[in-house]
């Protein structure tokens, strides 16, 4: 079977329904590696590549950029740029990562412009088809904080600002469409609002977190903001780190990201309630002659709101699985005792 595409929002763009995520380049794999899994990816009908100025991750001074460098030397070697979809982020304001142009770096016109031009030069490419914004100016619970705390607000850059720099860089040829990332239903509907109200660029895209531990997109009306607005979802981390192939609960010591780095970088993914919603979901997905990751993962794409879901593997063998995934159909049966786990452990990995 072929590779399923869709279109992303009120956009051109038709992407393949599994996107590869790539923000291991870098850190777990190295240039030769990230060639190898784009040219297998590109060879499976995958056209849509997802990358970040701050990739690999854990972010650091001494990486930060390899990811698109490796993308940005695979699309010379290899050509084609035309037949590929590719996306990157802009980097919000974080004061702890003052390598991506010093402590203030932010959503305002000097870093757009900055970040944007950084990004070109490394993909070694003339223009970016999807341009999204990795984490908002404003104050907002994101990365495994999941609730609102007034407390942390901040000076933020207004979103009509941000837009009318990312309008002026539309019409400059330099990138074709815009999107968000951990984004808040007030998020995007204030997005919507303001490029309608001002004639601005319309955000065709909202990468957030998704999987079977981390299911709130359907609850915090999201799912019923971007059906009506035309926001296609990018669901990220599908297999919450690595946690819902199941690796770790048959291994605690199984090597990944949850054991690589110290816990302080996903902690989340480390609570016991996690833990015993993954045993539960693997047990079903064994009982049904099917592996943890390709149970967790055919539910993903198979969900009527995500536009496409981004994957990530360290290992060819990994990518395979990954992929071939998408040929699954889960049986009603499946689908109705993963939302009967659900039911009984809510959102552990949110």
């Amino acid at each position: 079977m072929s590779m399923r595409r869709k279109t992303l929002g009120r956009t051109d763009l038709e992407v393949s329904t599994v996107c590869l995520g790539t923000m291991t380049f870098g850190e777990q794999n190295t240039e030769q590696e990230a060639h190898a899994q784009l040219d297998y990816a590109i060879g499976r009908g995958i056209n849509f590549i997802d990358t970040a100025e701050l990739y690999p991750v854990p972010p650091s001074a001494a990486t930060q950029g390899s990811t698109e460098r490796f993308i940005g030397s695979w699309l010379k070697a290899r050509g084609g740029r035309d037949k590929l979809v590719l996306a990157t982020k802009i980097a919000g304001p974080n004061g702890n990562q003052a390598w991506i142009r010093g402590s203030k770096h932010n959503l305002d016109a000097a870093n757009l412009r900055a970040a944007v031009d950084a990004s070109l030069r490394r993909l070694q490419t003339d223009y970016i088809d999807l341009y999204q914004l990795h984490w908002p100016s404003r104050n907002v619970p994101i990365f495994g904080a999941n609730q609102f705390d007034p407390r942390k607000e901040r000076d933020g850059v207004a979103i009509e600002d941000t837009l009318r720099t990312l309008a002026d860089l539309v019409k400059e040829g330099k990138i074709r469409h815009i999107g968000v990332s951990n984004e808040s239903p007030w998020g995007v509907c204030e997005f919507v609002k303001q490029a309608e109200l001002r004639g601005l660029p319309r955000i065709a895209t909202i990468q957030n977190l998704y999987n079977l531990t981390a299911r709130a997109f359907e609850t915090t009306l999201l799912d019923e903001v971007c059906y009506r607005e035309d926001v296609s979802l990018l669901a990220y981390s599908p297999l919450a780190f690595g946690q819902l192939s199941a690796k770790y609960v048959d291994d605690p010591q199984a090597r990944g990201r949850l054991t690589i780095y110290p816990p302080t970088w996903s902690p989340r993914y480390l609570r016991p309630a996690v833990f015993e919603a993954t045993r539960a979901y693997a047990a079903l997905a064994r009982e049904h002659g099917l592996t943890p990751a390709q149970m967790a993962l055919a539910w993903c794409y198979s969900r009527w709101f995500v536009g496409s879901t981004i994957v990530g593997a360290t290992t060819l063998a990994q990518l395979e699985e990954n992929i071939d995934a998408a040929q699954i159909v889960l049986s009603d049966e499946v689908v109705k005792r993963i939302d009967e786990i659900h039911g009984r452990i809510t959102n552990p990995g949110q």
